[in-house]
């Protein structure tokens, strides 16, 4: 596929999300994240090259690698993994516009005690078990809204943004919605929440149709 039919192929996934933000109210603006983790610093560029700007990466060692290999472009980098303790330091140094994967209270205390000794601050989303999954992270839904304050107070060098959660792991619509749902009557409840991230590559229309701002697009993007 040449870069003309790539684009055209890219603005068709571009009008899915449009007619699904539609849906919702002509002014709810939806953020595309391109989930890159299995791709290539040259595959990413060729995206940039038709307007994509943000990206996420789901293992530390990738984004460090593919930010110093792309440093010469303006990208928007998110880390949207499962952040393991020992990797901390190294993420903070990585500075990402915004870690997608806060997703326990102990791991937001462990990040800010490293946030403090490094005289910095992180943008974070707080995720969200929705679907009550014991394969995905993530608080459990009916304790969200007091972690979510918890952090607020407690840890001031991490700014929360909102939240994140990854739809219900089934075939059945109606579940995929209710988590999705469940996600986003959290997100109204939070005063100054800006992000709702919530779709991948197989639900991001039904995503948006509840809510949802921030979807995180990985093989729809780059399959090609």
């Amino acid at each position: 596929m040449d870069q003309t039919e790539y684009k055209i192929y890219i603005d068709d996934v571009i009008r899915r999300v449009e007619t699904a933000r539609l849906k919702v109210d002509d002014h709810h603006i939806v953020k595309i994240v391109a989930v890159s983790k299995y791709s290539t610093s040259e595959e990413i560029e060729k995206l940039y090259a038709i307007g994509q700007r943000a990206f996420g990466e789901n293992k530390v060692q990738d984004l460090k690698t593919k930010s110093a290999e792309l440093d010469e472009l303006p990208l928007e980098w998110h880390f949207i993994g499962n952040l393991q303790k020992n990797k901390i330091n190294n993420l903070i140094d990585l500075a990402p516009s915004l870690f997608q994967g806060l997703d326990s209270l102990e791991l937001a205390e462990e990040l800010q005690k490293k946030l403090v000794a490094k005289e910095t601050t992180m943008d974070c989303l707080l995720q969200i078990n929705s679907a009550k999954e014991e394969s995905k992270h993530g608080v459990m839904p009916e304790d969200a809204l007091a972690i979510y304050k918890k952090i607020q107070e407690e840890c001031p060098n991490i700014h929360l943004k909102g939240v994140m959660s990854i739809g219900a792991h089934t075939d059945e619509q109606a579940v995929i919605k209710k988590s999705f749902e469940t996600t986003h009557e959290i997100f109204k409840q939070i005063p100054d929440a800006k992000y709702c991230s919530m779709g991948m590559s197989g639900d991001f229309e039904l995503a948006i149709e509840c809510g949802s701002n921030m979807v995180r697009l990985g093989s729809i993007m780059f399959d090609k």
